[in-house]
């Protein structure tokens, strides 16, 4: 089993954690967008209590390890390595759960280019340890806003992890999927399983638009989210969202490998 200190080292030197990409100037964007309840951060969650830069500079300081400090406005911003290493043994805990249950999963990425293979690890393990992985709406169409207006996407699912494609975009070579942060494939994904009668998941596992999605709809969803990414953290403080993982969500897709091996270990998964 990969030790914690080995682990440790990995995210600093994938810079997953300590200082990463994102820069201060794009997370207090984010922070104001989502002060003023902007939707493009908001990711699908209704928060209840009143955020507002302050507040929210405080809670990913806290969750995170973000500079606390306001008047911190530039340069890179900084995850705290120890902040993630504890939500990876709860995100451990939570998949041990729901195997031990052999409950109905759901999983969803808006990073495919990135996480697909994080969490098609953790889709092969679950299903190995009986659990249904979930594939409801595959092949419906979303209509989903974005900065070049509306475009339509299918959603579609790969080694068990759902995401959307552009039409036509299915052939063999072509990109893992698109990036998104809408929480309407999640939307779709579980109005689909409902209307077909069921199973529903107990967990859905994912990041951006899937956890807030299906937490604001009262499931649990636990995730992985960058410093730019504060409706997850809000999520967790009111309760919707389980998890929470602090990193760097756009790294090189290998180097999350070290971790899907350290929390399959801990959840008693590894194949």
């Amino acid at each position: 089993m990969l030790s914690t200190g080995a682990l440790r080292a990995h995210l600093l030197a994938a810079h997953l954690a300590g200082p990463v990409a994102t820069s201060r100037e794009e997370s207090l964007r984010s922070y104001r967008l989502f002060a003023a309840r902007d939707p493009r951060v908001l990711l699908g969650l209704d928060p209840e209590g009143v955020w507002g830069q302050r507040e929210l500079i405080a809670l990913m300081a806290e969750k995170c390890g973000v500079s606390a400090d306001p008047s911190h406005i530039s340069g890179q911003d900084v995850i705290d390595p120890e902040l993630t290493l504890t939500a990876l043994d709860a995100f451990a805990d939570r998949l041990a759960a729901v195997a031990q249950r052999r409950a109905p999963v759901l999983l969803g990425t808006g990073h495919p280019h990135r996480l697909l293979g994080f969490y098609a690890a953790l889709a092969d393990a679950l299903s190995a340890a009986g659990c249904a992985v979930l594939t409801p709406a595959h092949g419906r169409c979303i209509d989903i806003t974005t900065r070049f207006g509306l475009r339509t996407y299918n959603l579609a699912y790969v080694r068990g992890v759902a995401l959307v494609r552009e039409p036509g975009a299915s052939c063999p070579g072509c990109e893992p999927g698109a990036h998104t942060h809408s929480p309407l494939p999640v939307r779709t994904a579980l109005a689909a399983a409902a209307e077909a009668g069921g199973p529903m998941p107990e967990l859905v596992i994912g990041d951006h638009g899937w956890v807030c999605g299906a937490g604001q709809l009262g499931f649990e969803a636990i995730g992985p989210a960058d410093t730019n990414d504060p409706a997850l953290f809000v999520g967790q403080a009111e309760g919707s969202v389980s998890v929470v993982v602090p990193l760097d969500d756009a790294v090189r897709s290998d180097y999350y490998r070290p971790l899907t091996r350290y929390v399959l270990n801990r959840a008693c998964l590894s194949q």
